[in-house]
């Protein structure tokens, strides 16, 4: 039985009791200098700071039940044996299931931060481990083990603290694993011991390594270990192991001194502390560092600092400050508190997944590290609401991924303007990934009212790969650099306009015989990998038609407010925009397949760099016509039917060209994506939107989970389409609640003003992430829910990022059009407090805001408009549309940066 976790104040802080009978849970314990780590209740989780650097050993989620990465501190208790503070013993494991000897343990986390108190009271003592990341330039993660004597006589222990060291790639975890040990340089030194391998093994190339991995540690008297075990296997013993190692069940007592050099062994920081006394009552704590530094000789000065109680307490409460402070840019105050505490935490993971990436927490099948494109875009939805100060560098900069074909670098380094064509070095391309950059970029746009960002100029992403990786450029060598140049030789660069116009128009035309845009290698759903010939992806046509809408609206809002009659692009992408000089018809895929490929030709290597200026007006009717034209495409031709009249959107064509959703032989067979993506870009209709959401109910809705899924079973190793159907379903993107999507569904449908059905899906998926009895994770959203209800890959999912934007800018209707603040609540009555209040704090235009809805009538949705606006007190006179209202950007930038900002919202009884 579990009663899983409970906030203990508004700030994200969660108590659990016994956490340790519950598998696979683990906690993110990081900063923005690049350590990453995951712990778990018993301390077991790898530590590193990249692929290659990998602190302790590379565990995945089934790992996490064993000691081989464990971090521990044992004490020996004279006349009663030895202990792990950490659970990791063989005695401690057989003794798990037994009540009578079970200890008692408890977990409190914060942001991030964490602690786990455990007590036997068998042995009368008790150990509270608070583990952290220092919120700084370091490296490190640090630990203070508090050992306190709970009997009622004094007792004798011996202390050590174990820390395992891999201290190598994630590469040679099984390839080369005992000869890279043989590299391994030990050394001890009075604060602990410090592991620097003499290479790094790539059998390309090995090279002279510098980097070393340190395990330090002190007593809170200032005293350092009296030595330390550092080869692995001395330390556990013959016949031992990390769960009951010789060296601590013997008590042994011949550790090396500091100053002592070993070679070619696995390494441990097993540091022995001197004895100690407890009265009943006393304690003693002790503080280890786990660090990875450039160079031995690097200065540890800044670390040793950390080792000493007012040191660590100190920086453990500046820690707390910088999350609390940067999670506390946004925040939402509803009738919930649960509620409002989840999200703090999911304001957390996309900042996450900027550090982590997809692939270093340990659910990490998403590859070695990197972030990648579709991730990248989408997660800075959220920075955007979070980090307004530094996003708009970081779209310029992966701009610079883009291709001349529309397509990109699947893969953006930590540098600016590190770009790696794709994790796996298999040539590949996306559909969908033209598609995402423009919609962040619009959300930046919105927020900001920076329209000159669209006119910054930016270069190209080069390698051998041309049209859309179906040919070799054979005169691309590594030396010609992967930046796109001209004839002249010089690096081409074209405006932030010109590479969404390609990325945008280049999709427009790569279509299939269906008429829809190609599926190639896979869209969002990464496992429908498998119709790379024939497949098209409907749900993703849909997403490019809302795109070339809103781009048409926005240079038509650039041409009317900014005057810019022209814009600049290259020569040869003119072509692109058919209507300006000899149109083809789009009801012709080979008319569409034909332009695409004489485009191709003309930047297969070098382009001429000449510049043509078209008319903004033209270009604008030009997208327009292009995004009507796939909207009723879509329409006409897209649209399924049961016997019974449900009616929704084919989303997909398989490898044979068969369209896949409907009644078919087989069963009905339905995807949600193919029905998201219809309704948020409006192609739509609100009849069709009420006929799909009764589909979705009928098909998708899971009763057993509460939740939507992907898809429903298609009963079939469908080869044809994708691998997710090999796939137990139930399982990933084979039909599991897919939390990403299923936060989009809630999103289309908030966009569309189905507010109570969108509400109805973003409460089905709260309910089942926070029931922990079934989702068995920590506070916020995980990738998926599996057949079991358990919540899978949490923490690293696109899926906070979705969820963020539609609590902020949907559910409490607070955003940016064109850089003015805009307010347009969509809040339900049971989302009001008792005294009918709802409130939001959040960042727009660099000024803190926080805006309170009242509603005193405890009015519905639909029921209630906006009747006044008060800012800091001072009524603002608005033109009040009945449901939302707009502030001026001009007056938002008078407002103090340095004071938060009152914005009151008095909501009514609609007029008749």
């Amino acid at each position: 039985m579990s009663t899983g976790w409970n906030f203990t104040d508004q700030m994200g802080t969660f108590r659990m009791e016994a956490p340790h009978r519950n598998s696979h849970l683990y906690f993110p314990l990081a900063n923005e200098a690049g350590m990453m780590s995951a712990v778990t209740p018993a301390l077991h989780g790898d530590i590193k700071t990249g692929q290659n650097t990998f602190f302790s050993t590379p565990v995945s989620a089934d790992d996490l039940h064993n000691t081989k990465s464990n971090r521990n501190f044992w004490i020996y208790i004279e006349g009663k044996g030895a202990w792990s503070a950490a659970g990791a013993s063989a005695l401690q494991h057989s003794e798990l299931f037994n009540k009578d000897t079970e200890e008692k343990v408890t977990l409190r986390a914060g942001f991030l931060w964490h602690k786990v108190i455990r007590e036997n009271e068998r042995l009368g003592v008790k150990a509270e481990i608070t583990s952290f990341v220092p919120a700084n330039q370091y490296r490190v993660e640090l630990m203070k083990v508090a050992v306190s004597n709970t009997g009622a006589a004094e007792i004798r222990v011996t202390p050590t603290a174990a820390i395992p060291v891999y201290a190598r790639s994630a590469e040679s975890l099984r390839d080369h694993r005992n000869v890279t040990s043989l590299l391994h340089r030990v050394y001890v030194v009075k604060e602990g011991i410090e592991v620097q391998p003499a290479m790094t093994f790539d059998e390309r190339g090995h090279k002279v390594n510098r980097i070393s991995y340190n395990v330090y540690g002190t007593d809170d008297a200032g005293k350092l270990p009296l030595g330390a075990f550092p080869v692995a296997e001395e330390y556990m013993g013959e016949g031992g192991s990390l769960e009951w190692p010789e060296t601590i069940a013997a008590n042994r007592r011949e550790f090396c001194l500091p100053g002592q050099e070993i070679e070619g062994y696995e390494a441990i920081g097993a540091l022995r502390f001197d004895d100690c006394r407890l009265l009943p009552g006393e304690s003693k704590s002790y503080i280890i560092a786990m660090s990875v530094t450039e160079d031995r000789n690097t200065d540890k000065s800044g670390i040793l600092g950390f080792l000493n109680m007012a040191g660590f307490e100190a920086l453990l409460k500046k820690t707390q400050e910088y999350w609390e402070e940067k999670l506390g840019r946004i925040s939402f105050k509803s009738s919930d508190d649960k509620f409002d505490g989840w999200m703090k935490w999911v304001s957390l993971q996309p900042i996450l997944r900027r550090i982590y990436g997809c692939s270093f927490l340990p659910h990490h099948d998403y590859g070695k590290g990197g972030r990648g494109w579709r991730d990248l875009w989408q997660d800075c939805l959220a920075l955007l609401l979070m980090e307004t100060d530094t996003v708009r560098a970081q779209l310029w900069n992966n701009y610079g991924g883009v291709r001349l074909d529309g397509t990109n670098a699947t893969i953006i380094g930590k540098e600016p303007g590190e770009f790696i064509a794709d994790r796996n070095n298999i040539s590949r391309v996306w559909s969908d990934h033209g598609a995402w950059p423009f919609f962040t970029t619009l959300l930046y746009l919105n927020q900001s009212g920076d329209m000159d960002f669209l006119f910054e100029k930016q270069a190209y992403f080069k390698d051998r790969l041309i049209a859309r990786s179906t040919g070799i450029d054979e005169d691309w060598t590594a030396g010609y650099g992967n930046r796109q140049k001209c004839d002249n030789g010089e690096v081409y660069t074209g405006t932030i306009l010109e590479h969404i116009l390609l990325q945008n128009l280049t999709a427009f035309f790569n279509v299939g015989e269906h008429n829809n845009i190609r599926m190639e290698n896979a869209d969002w759903n990464d496992a429908l990998d498998m119709a790379a010939q024939k497949g098209e992806t409907v749900a993703f046509t849909a997403f490019y038609a809302g795109n070339l809408l809103e781009l048409g609206k926005l240079l038509k809002k650039v041409r009317e407010e900014r005057g810019r009659d022209r814009i600049e692009v290259a020569a040869e992408i003119a072509v692109l925009l058919d209507t300006l000089s000899q149109s083809i018809s789009y009801d012709s895929p080979a008319e569409k397949q034909e332009l695409l490929s004489r485009y191709y030709k003309t930047c297969r290597h070098n382009i001429s760099g000449q510049k043509v200026l078209l008319d903004t007006a033209r270009v604008s009717e030009d997208l327009n016509t292009k995004g009507r034209w796939l909207s009723q495409h879509i329409a006409d031709n897209e649209l399924v039917k049961t016997p019974e009249g449900l009616e929704w959107f084919n989303g997909y064509y398989d490898n044979r060209g068969l369209q896949v959703e409907g009644v078919r032989p087989e069963g009905v067979r339905m995807t949600l994506t193919g029905q998201v993506f219809p309704i948020m870009m409006g192609i739509a209709s609100k009849h069709q939107t009420g006929s799909t959401i009764k589909a979705v109910d009928r098909y998708l809705f899971d009763r057993k989970l509460g939740s939507y899924r992907l898809n429903n079973n298609f009963n079939e190793l469908k080869l044809d389409l994708g691998r997710c159907f090999g796939f137990a379903f139930g399982h990933k993107e084979n039909g599991a609640v897919f939390s990403h999507m299923t936060i989009m569904y809630a999103f289309a449908l908030y966009r569309q003003d189905f507010v109570q059905e969108g509400y109805q899906v973003l409460k089905s998926l709260y309910n089942i992430s926070t029931d922990f009895d079934r989702a068995r994770i920590y506070p916020g959203i995980p990738e998926y829910i599996n057949e079991r209800g358990r919540g899978m890959y949490h923490y690293l999912t696109g899926s906070a990022s979705w969820l963020m934007l539609l609590m902020l800018t949907e559910v409490y209707g607070v955003g940016g059009n064109a850089g003015k603040l805009y307010i347009r609540p969509k809040l339900k009555a049971g989302q009001f407090d008792g005294t009918g209040t709802a409130s939001v704090k959040t960042v727009f235009a660099d000024r803190t805001v926080r805006l309170v809805y009242r509603n005193r009538q405890h009015l519905d949705y639909g029921e209630y408009s906006v009747k006044s606006i008060t800012l800091d007190g001072l009524r603002l006179d608005l033109d009040l549309d009945p449901c939302q209202a707009e502030i001026d950007r001009a007056a938002v930038l008078k407002l103090d940066r340095n004071m938060e900002h009152l914005i009151e919202v008095e909501l009514g009884a609609k007029k008749p």
